[in-house]
């Protein structure tokens, strides 16, 4: 071939280079500036570890659903931590993310309080902490002095946060009151390290933890609940600051409307979730007092 001709491919080719490129281009956009995005009308929305992990077609037919109500295309970008999608929206690289409700904390100076799901019909969530089944000895996490705990994520409230918390109520050091601890890097692999005895107990969201009796209900009825924390606000959805304010409110109006569709309602119900309320920054107090306690807030 002579330097500078034309590359001609034959038609089926031609089609799977298109198609292979068109995946490239996908790819490459999720890396672009979030001015760059704005130019084509992108929204690119974080997803955590903790509410749809290994759940890939729900959240496909979740991004429809979104592109479809919004008419704009719409790309969900999942991390596996709590940190990852912290640092995309620090970068600007997010417009609105699902996070827990102690990364948003983390998070106040950048983010806003977009809409807050209602689980049973409220904006609230516990921490339960776990051990298995057969364990009928241990009553609180007093009981788990110098044993092996299993901990969700460092950034997580209901699965770090909230179980240290307690060990400092109780007058001892977090850093030396287990023998060993361990990060999963997700609430469902909590209650696996629990259920297989990798750990003698574990703190977990107590969405998850219920969802499981639903979706896993041989795994979740290997472990007991042992303690419920205080109720907290349910991790919420933000969006970046920079977002314009067209767009927070064009994205706040469909969560809202979410239940008024019976497609809406269909993945809420696979979600098990009932909607998505607006929420103020008062359902997160108590979880900023944690945090005072370790010098974070």
């Amino acid at each position: 071939m002579t330097q500078g001709a034309s590359i001609m491919l034959p038609n089926r080719n031609r089609r799977r280079w298109l198609i292979d490129s068109g995946c490239l281009l996908t790819a490459g956009l999720i890396g672009l500036s979030r001015k760059s995005q704005a130019a084509v009308g992108t929204l690119r929305i974080g997803m955590t570890p903790a509410f749809l992990h290994d759940q890939h077609t729900l959240l496909e037919e979740w991004r429809e659903f979104m592109a479809e109500s919004l008419q704009r295309r719409v790309v969900i970008v999942q991390r596996d931590s709590y940190r990852e999608t912290m640092d995309l929206l620090r970068l600007e690289k997010l417009e609105f993310a699902w996070i827990c409700d102690y990364p948003y904390l983390h998070l106040k100076q950048e983010v806003r309080l977009l809409a807050v799901p209602l689980y049973k019909g409220r904006p609230y969530y516990r921490s339960y902490l776990i051990v298995r089944k057969e364990n009928t000895e241990v009553r609180s996490i007093a009981d788990l002095a110098g044993g092996v705990f299993a901990y969700a994520d460092p950034y997580s409230n209901t699965g770090y946060l909230s179980p240290r918390y307690q060990i400092r109520q109780l007058g001892h050091d977090p850093a030396t009151f287990f023998r060993k601890t361990f990060f999963t890097w997700s609430h469902r692999k909590v209650v696996e390290a629990v259920a297989s005895g990798l750990a003698q107990g574990g703190a977990v969201d107590s969405y998850i933890r219920d969802t499981l009796i639903h979706v896993e209900p041989a795994l979740a009825a290997r472990t007991r609940i042992v303690w419920r924390s205080p109720e907290y606000g349910f991790p919420p959805f933000v969006s970046h600051r920079s977002v314009s304010a067209a767009d927070f409110q064009m994205m706040q109006r469909h969560l809202l409307e979410t239940s008024q569709s019976e497609t809406g309602r269909r993945l809420l119900g696979r979600l098990h979730l009932d909607g998505f309320t607006t929420g103020t920054p008062a359902l997160y107090d108590g979880v900023a007092r944690m945090m005072r306690v370790f010098g974070e807030a």
